[in-house]
């Protein structure tokens, strides 16, 4: 009984740990004083998702992404994300980026170049073979809405056991 109980929450933290934005923090100016800030009585609001790289550190390119032949872009998929809701969605794009093994799912996320910031990104889940970051692949999986894991793990739209083959 007590193994059940903290699965999800052991999965959550794991999560957590692995899947966390890293902060990008310039260096100070010249002759700047660098004693740290004192902490802000409230939290600062949450900082922007850092540009994507591969494995060489290089950004992502997101260049000449064709649309799937009665599939949707990423922006797409956001825009219309409530007629979308329980249905099967198909996508091209290029991975960003990858977390293997968290609650039971391999996750990744894809871009195909549309969208602004918040619309620009999609999260799929699979139980497939994660490809390589900068891979583009096709991906299929049934669009859920207002998906809440906790821990501020929230996602207006998401794809969930979707198929991804690699192109």
């Amino acid at each position: 009984m007590l193994k059940a109980s903290i699965t999800k929450p052991l999965a959550l933290a794991i999560l957590v740990a692995l899947a966390g934005c890293a902060k990008k923090e310039s260096a100070p100016a010249a002759g700047a004083d660098t004693a740290p800030a004192p902490a802000p009585a409230e939290a600062a609001p949450a900082q922007a998702h850092p540009v994507p790289t591969n494995a060489a550190g290089t950004e992502v390119d997101l260049a000449g992404i064709v649309k799937a032949e009665g599939g949707m872009t990423v922006e797409e998929i956001h825009t219309q994300r409530e007629q979308l809701a329980g249905t099967s969605v198909t996508v091209r794009g290029k991975v960003v980026k990858t977390n293997a093994g968290i609650m039971g799912k391999n996750w990744l996320h894809v871009r195909d170049g549309s969208g602004a910031e918040g619309s620009n990104d999609l999260t799929v889940t699979t139980d497939t073979d994660l490809p390589e970051v900068g891979s583009t692949v096709l991906v299929t999986g049934q669009a859920a809405i207002d998906k809440d894991f906790g821990l501020g793990y929230q996602y207006d739209v998401i794809l969930e056991d979707a198929q991804v083959a690699v192109e």
